[in-house]
Parts: C-alpha cells; sequence; structure tokens
C-alpha cells in the first residue's frame, strides 16, 4: 500500500538589523515590529498604493531593504535616506501579480526570453508553470535549471497529471494498473515533497481524457495529504463528451472525494452549444459553496481560446498513441468517415470554419488565415481542410488556433463572482501572452466599469496568493517579499492584438521583484531577480 512520509513544518524568523533601528519579521506573520530606520535600498514616494486588498488605496510610503517591505505608512520616515527613491505621483503601486496559469516554462528555460519581460511589463512578478496537466514530478530539477542561468518573475509549479500518466504508461487509452497507480501516486508525492502547489490536469486532453473519476481521485488525495490543491482543465468545455455541466460537476465531487481544494482553470462556457450556461455552472459552485467545499476558478479576458488545431477537431479516442498510429487511423476507409463525422460536429460548435484562425505554425502560409480561407483556397471541404493540415503531423504538430468561441455575458458573468482570478494561459500566437492584465483593465475597469480598480488588482495579486497559498507574497505589507509594481493608469493599456500577438504592453514604469529594479522608467533593466516559489 502506498504511504506518505511524515512531513515536518518549520517556521523561520528573518533578522534584520542595523546599527540605530531594527525591524523583526515573523515569517508566520505574527507580532511584526516596526521601527523607522535611516537607511533603505528603496523609497517609494507619493503612490497611490492599492495592497492586494479588495479595499480602497492609499497614499503610503513603502521602504524596502534586500527583499522585503520594510516599511509602509502614510508619513514619510524622519531622516531617511535611500539609494533609490521613486517618486510614483500620480501612479498607482500595487502588488506584483501572480498569473496562476501560464504557459511561460519554455521562455524561462530559454537563454534569450528568461527575463520574461512580456509577464513583467503587464505588472506580473509571478507566474506558474505545469498547469493543464503538463507538469513535472522532477521540481526540485526545475528550479535548479532555471535559477543556475536566472529568471526575471518568481517561479511556482504545478505537478501535472498527463505528463505522470505519460511517463508511466504512455499515450494508452485505458485505466491503470495497480502497480502503475501506486507509481503515479508516489510521483505526485515527490512533486509535492519538492514544493509543488498541487495536481493540475487536463481531463479533455490526452492522455488525461483517458483516465477516470476514480483515478484522478486517487491522485488529488495525494496532493490533499500535503495540503495542496487540485487544478483543472475540466473534462468538457462545451458539449464534446459529458458537457459543461457535467464536467463541473465532476471537478466537485473530486474536490468532495478527495478532501481537496478545487480550481477551475480558464473557467469558459466554449462554444454555441453551451452560451448561457454561466448562471447554472455559478449557482453549482455557490452550492458546494454551502456544503463547505473550496471551490475556485480563473479566466482570461479574451472571446478566443487558443489551442492546437488538433485538440479543437479531432475525436480523442483517434488520438491514442504515437503518429503512426494516429495517420494509420487517418488512413483507414472503414474509420475516416466517423472521423470526418467528429471533426464536422467540432467545427460547428466552435461556431464555424471562420472561427478558427491560424495564428502560430510552422507552415507560413497558414499563418493569419482561418479554416474557412484555407478551404477556399485549397478548394477542399473544410473538413478535409483540416485533414489536410493533420496530415502534416499530429503529436507534435504546432499549429495553434484563435477559436472565437465565447460569448461576452458569459465572460462578464464569470468575471465578477468572488471566487474567479484572473490568468493569462499564455501561449504563442495568442495575445493573453502579452496583454492579458492590461487589456482587463483596459476593458473591464476603465471602458465597462464591470470592476473597481481594488477588484482588478486584488483578482490579479492577494486573490491568488490566498487561494493558492503563497507565502509572503500578494500583498503590500510588512514583512513580505518587495514584489512591487508602479502603474501610469493612463498608459496601462494593451498593445498586442491577433494581428500582432506579440508585442509588448506599456504603462509599468518601475517594478520591483524580490526588491531589485527590473523594470525602470518603462524599460526592462535585465536584472533576473526571480526566485523560487514552492509549496
Amino acid at each position: 500500500m502506498f504511504k506518505l512520509p511524515t512531513v515536518k513544518k518549520s517556521f523561520v524568523a528573518i533578522t534584520i538589523s542595523s546599527t540605530l533601528l531594527a525591524i523583526t519579521l515573523s515569517i508566520s506573520g505574527c507580532n511584526e515590529q516596526v521601527l523607522e530606520r535611516n537607511n533603505y535600498d528603496v523609497l517609494i514616494i507619493n503612490g497611490l498604493v492599492y495592497s492586494g486588498e479588495n479595499s480602497p488605496a492609499k497614499m503610503l510610503t513603502i521602504g524596502v531593504n534586500n527583499d522585503r517591505i520594510v516599511y509602509l505608512d502614510e508619513k514619510l520616515p524622519k531622516n531617511a535616506h535611500s539609494t533609490l527613491t521613486i517618486d510614483a505621483k500620480g501612479k498607482i503601486v500595487t502588488p506584483g501579480f501572480i498569473d496562476p496559469h501560464t504557459h511561460s516554462l519554455g521562455d524561462l528555460q530559454s537563454s534569450d526570453k528568461n527575463g520574461n519581460i512580456n509577464y513583467l511589463l503587464q505588472g506580473v512578478t509571478t507566474v506558474f508553470n505545469g498547469n493543464d496537466g503538463g507538469g513535472t514530478a522532477q521540481i526540485d530539477q526545475q528550479f535548479e535549471r532555471l535559477l543556475k542561468q536566472g529568471i526575471g518573475t518568481n517561479a511556482a509549479f504545478l505537478t501535472g497529471h498527463g505528463a505522470i500518466r505519460k511517463q508511466v504508461m504512455g499515450r494508452e487509452d485505458r485505466a491503470p494498473s495497480p502497480q502503475e497507480l501506486n507509481k503515479m501516486k508516489g510521483l505526485v508525492a515527490q512533486a509535492m515533497m519538492q514544493g509543488a502547489f498541487g495536481l493540475s490536469t487536463a481531463l479533455f486532453y490526452v492522455p488525461g481524457s483517458y483516465a477516470t473519476t476514480d483515478e484522478v481521485i486517487e491522485l488529488a488525495k495525494v496532493s490533499a495529504q500535503f495540503n495542496g490543491m487540485y487544478d483543472s482543465h475540466l473534462r468538457d468545455e462545451s458539449s464534446y463528451t459529458i458537457g459543461l455541466k457535467g464536467a463541473v460537476a465532476e471537478i466537485i465531487e473530486i474536490g468532495e472525494k478527495a478532501n481537496i481544494p478545487v480550481h477551475i482553470a480558464h473557467i469558459k462556457a466554449l462554444g454555441v452549444d453551451v452560451w448561457g450556461q454561466s448562471d447554472d455552472i455559478i449557482a453549482m459552485v455557490e452550492a458546494a459553496h454551502k456544503r463547505g467545499q473550496v471551490v475556485t476558478a480563473d479566466q482570461y479576458p479574451w472571446r478566443a481560446s487558443g489551442t492546437k488545431l488538433q485538440s479543437t477537431t479531432m475525436p480523442r479516442w483517434a488520438l491514442a498513441g504515437n503518429e503512426t498510429d494516429i495517420q494509420a487511423r487517418l488512413n483507414d476507409p472503414k474509420l475516416l468517415p466517423k472521423i470526418k463525422a467528429a471533426i464536422t460536429e467540432n467545427i460547428r460548435r466552435r461556431g464555424g470554419a471562420e472561427s478558427l484562425v491560424m495564428v502560430s505554425t510552422p507552415h507560413k502560409t497558414l499563418k493569419g488565415k482561418s479554416l474557412k480561407d484555407l478551404s477556399i483556397e485549397w478548394q477542399l471541404s473544410e473538413v478535409d481542410a483540416t485533414l489536410k493540415i493533420l496530415s502534416m503531423g499530429v503529436v507534435e504538430n504546432t499549429t495553434r488556433v484563435a477559436s472565437y468561441n465565447m460569448h461576452n455575458d458569459d465572460i462578464e458573468n464569470f468575471m465578477v463572482q468572488p471566487w474567479v482570478m484572473t490568468s493569462s494561459d499564455g501561449t504563442n500566437g495568442h495575445p493573453r501572452k502579452f496583454a492579458t492584465y492590461p487589456n482587463k483593465y483596459k476593458k473591464y475597469v476603465i471602458d465597462n466599469k464591470l470592476m473597481s480598480v481594488e477588484e482588478f488588482v486584488h483578482k490579479s495579486s492577494g486573490q491568488v496568493a490566498d487561494t493558492f497559498n503563497i507565502n509572503k507574497r500578494g500583498y503590500l505589507r510588512l514583512g513580505y517579499y518587495a514584489d512591487i509594481s508602479i502603474i501610469n493608469e493612463n498608459t496601462f493599456i494593451p498593445k498586442a492584438d491577433f494581428s500582432q500577438w506579440n508585442k509588448l504592453a506599456q504603462g509599468v514604469e518601475y517594478q520591483l521583484v524580490n526588491g531589485q529594479l527590473s523594470i525602470n522608467e518603462g524599460k526592462y533593466t535585465g536584472v533576473l531577480a526571480g526566485k523560487a516559489v514552492r509549496h
């Protein structure tokens, strides 16, 4: 029988002293004693400070030494000197945003994008990876690699059911044996001991789609024993299999039976068949809350989702195995009619061939064209045009589409719920990777007035920290890490769109990551101040 090792908890007190005055920071967040001091590494003055709480801003002075906030008050410290003083007059000061759902690991591991500038310039100072079931169990190795060369943002990880299942049993469409399930449990436990914040799944994608609810519950129980959480790309966000409401019922069931907080990744009502179901989903979540369950969600503020072409069009049973297996099915005259029927239905539920636009692809002649465009250009049916692209490769095919499949009413209905926070789900080809936070601010705070500035900041920082139990980040508080953004409200706007998805945002004029200046006068300083954030 699988047994978990004993986990010992420790609490560390850090004491920072000077020759004149001292500040003692309790890592548990209790008994903080703050005294004015003479010297600061950074002073931020005259700014309108949003603390990360869902509360109005205050005019406060912030003092930073090393990587911590050591002064926070309405008045200036007396006779203070600082290495750097930032005058934030006319600007807002916020905690560094925490993005709970990114796909930025490839950039962080690279030699030229590890600064994660596209996130810094959105106000984001901490990013999660390992979402959608893709996270390795080798958390220590991930951190060692990242920190060896340096990273611009802090990094946190989930461990992924899909990656672990693939490691143990490949892409096979079957239940695991008792021995395989036990091995998967061991890998989840390993990841949790190394600092993962929980287990992620993508029950819509291969190989997660081959897992039963019971399999997931057993693995989620392991995360629960480490006080972790369960984060999931739902089995169905539309009407593919069990339906959106069925998929939400499944994640609630997993939370109840595994006794674990559950989190719905990029919540949405995808496709014409489920438009208008946001009210029902909200009612289901609120009913779970009344029963004492913890159910939360994140959301990106875009009408178009982004994923691989095969994920939007192909039936899951046809994607089992390797590339040879899949191409054999595509060329099997007995199976092909069934595959074509499924593709036809999948294109319909997503809003038609004109709603599927190729945004990122190794095949340059496809980029920027809709499936409808290619169908006309090639003089093929929409289904045959799809199959032509898939014949170029499926398993490793990186052709991604922007899929315009959401309704504004559902987007806004989810967005205002107190249990829904901001995320980007940033991927190549989609502007959400470069513009999610300024887009949400500009469209839903300034233009549509759907929420206040303090709500926007809270949903982007403190709420995420509370949901994932992140220590000493997400708020501007004494003793917290100095992840701080200074933003010009008038210029905090998205520059990226679907025609130019990778244009850097503007409006973040200054930023500290762990007390070091990462953005100075709107420009990246080259500093790699990111740290490992472990559960």
